[in-house]
């Protein structure tokens, strides 16, 4: 009794403490052990207006066909085409979320794994859901819904939007068993940072045994800080509602630039630095031009006429301008001056890349 009063306590104290502005800790780590599955099937979807697997191709959807005939007592003989064009063979996935329990609907995709045009209009059969470790958890069936659509014109000429070979059934898959969850029985709670950062998780450990007291949270590493879990498990959920909402001041991330050369999308990290260094840019554009000449004799001349090619070459050089970097320079100031220069996506890559180069740009440098 005492135990549970001290708790509550505990609450009340935790709930009129201001907190500074921040980052929850839900929303900066995931508890260990609390995770979601992912579930696979194999089914039929029947019922497609001709867009189904060819018979002469996709040999294991007959043999799924007949395999299912069979359970109903129906036998189809051998040497015996069905002709089931408007049945295809799909993958059926889901992911099952954390406690779901049995009874439970999740949404589910169905993909062709054969040679269907298309999938829209079809139902999918009764298809169990197994997990890693074999076990049935779902049983996924229901209409699809496609996104995508294709049409085709008798003289071959066809158009396609979207993936019209995946579908979608919303609350398609009915949950049978509950994914094992070590929740009740875990001694102390683990909390994962989702960007590893040592500086994070000690501000974490720190922020909880503010609250708490000291010892009861710490930091084993960059990403984990284990926490003392109350040994009653009815009390667990409401000591993890308090510990979640706690609000915490991340560290700052280290400094970066990320270029996506495809794209010529640059993204400069706030703490980017640039050591003293000058810069000039400039290009050169050189055109080329072909024409041609008709040459025409005089009239007594006896000569022929002729055509002859003119090449014409123009070089443009661009004024280049120069500017320095001072020391500590910072992400708005590198901002400004290159957009004093004019330099296009492709230029401040180069710009980026020879800085790097120069041991003058205090970031790590990633191209996608």
């Amino acid at each position: 009794m005492k135990r549970i009063f001290g708790f509550c306590l505990f609450l009340c104290l935790v709930l009129v403490t201001p907190l500074s502005h921040g980052d929850r800790i839900k929303d900066l780590a995931d508890l260990q052990g609390v995770r979601d599955n992912q579930l696979i099937g194999y089914g039929l979807v029947v019922g497609l207006n001709g867009t189904g697997d060819k018979a002469n191709s996709s040999h294991f959807t007959t043999q799924t066909f007949r395999n299912m005939m069979e359970q109903f007592g129906i036998r189809v003989p051998q040497g015996v085409d069905p002709k089931l064009k408007n049945v295809a063979a799909v993958s059926v996935h889901a992911t099952l979320p954390a406690f779901s329990k049995p009874g439970q609907k999740i949404d589910i995709t169905a993909s062709s794994i054969g040679d269907a045009s298309s999938l829209r209009g079809g139902s999918l059969l009764m298809t169990p859901l197994r997990g890693a470790d074999g076990k049935v958890y779902a049983v996924a069936q229901g209409d699809l819904v496609v996104g995508g659509f294709g049409a085709q014109g008798t003289d071959g000429s066809k158009i396609t939007v979207n993936v019209p070979s995946v579908g979608r059934i919303p609350n398609g898959a009915t949950v049978e068993l509950a994914a094992p969850n070590p929740f009740l029985q875990m001694n102390v709670l683990t909390f994962n940072l989702r960007s590893p950062d040592f500086t994070t998780s000690k501000r974490v450990a720190d922020q909880i045994n503010r609250l708490l007291g000291p010892g009861v949270a710490r930091s084993l590493d960059a990403t984990s800080v284990v926490v003392a879990s109350p040994k009653d498990p009815s009390q667990r959920v409401t000591f993890l509602s308090v510990l979640e909402n706690l609000e915490i001041q991340p560290a700052e991330p280290a400094a970066k630039i990320i270029i996506n050369s495809r794209t010529g999308t640059i993204v400069i990290g706030k703490n980017v630095r640039v050591s003293p260094a000058a810069v000039s840019h400039g290009s050169l554009t050189v055109t080329i031009s072909e024409n041609k000449e008709v040459v025409q004799p005089n009239a007594f001349a006896g000569g022929d006429t002729e055509v002859t090619p003119e090449s014409n070459i123009d070089i443009v050089q661009e004024n280049s301008r120069m500017f320095v970097f001072q020391p500590g320079v910072s992400l708005d100031e590198i901002v400004r001056a290159v957009n004093r220069v004019g330099a296009a996506p492709g230029d401040l890559m180069a710009i980026l890349e020879a800085l790097k180069q120069a041991g003058a740009l205090r970031a790590e440098l990633v191209v996608i």
